[in-house]
């Protein structure tokens, strides 16, 4: 198993989508990037992300990527759907190099490549989110969603 970090708006959707991908075994919603170690205070810098565990003889880090611009906007800076501000940049995550240059390497590849504002960076910091957010659109379906139904349910 390994582990990437999708930041891509607000996490609720996110997490519904990606949890039904072939090769993803586990996600979970959690901050990227802050300075914090913990959920109290002021915003820290985070992205909203998934934590998402996946078997790479099943799914590549490539594919993944290709999975995730179905649900972004890879153009808008720090904004998906009604979600604006910094915390709903999109981006990708890693503490592996090597996912880190097939991510890269993916955008690089696109035609509209000078377009896109995801960043790439490795990992610096993880938090979990509170329990309240862990699939949260699975217990409160009618909650507010960036991605289409049709979308978040296209691979279930």
């Amino acid at each position: 198993m390994e582990t990437v970090y999708f930041a891509g708006g607000c996490l609720w959707g996110v997490q519904a989508f990606v949890k039904t991908l072939p090769g993803v075994k586990f996600t979970e919603a959690g901050r990227a990037n802050g300075t914090s170690h913990t959920l109290e205070g002021d915003y820290d810098g985070y992205a909203e992300c998934v934590k998402t565990e996946f078997e790479p003889t099943v799914v590549t880090i490539r594919e993944l990527m290709g999975y995730f611009f179905e649900i972004i906007d890879p153009y808008s800076l720090n904004k998906q759907g009604q979600d604006v501000g910094e915390k709903y940049r999109t981006g990708v995550y890693s503490e592996k190099q090597e996912h880190l240059k097939e991510a890269r390497a993916f955008l690089s590849e696109r035609n509209d490549c000078d377009l896109i504002v995801v960043e790439v960076l490795p990992l610096t910091n993880y938090v979990r989110s509170a329990e309240e957010h862990q699939d949260r659109l699975a217990r409160c379906p009618n909650d507010y969603c960036h991605i289409p139904e049709a979308i978040l349910s296209k691979y279930k």
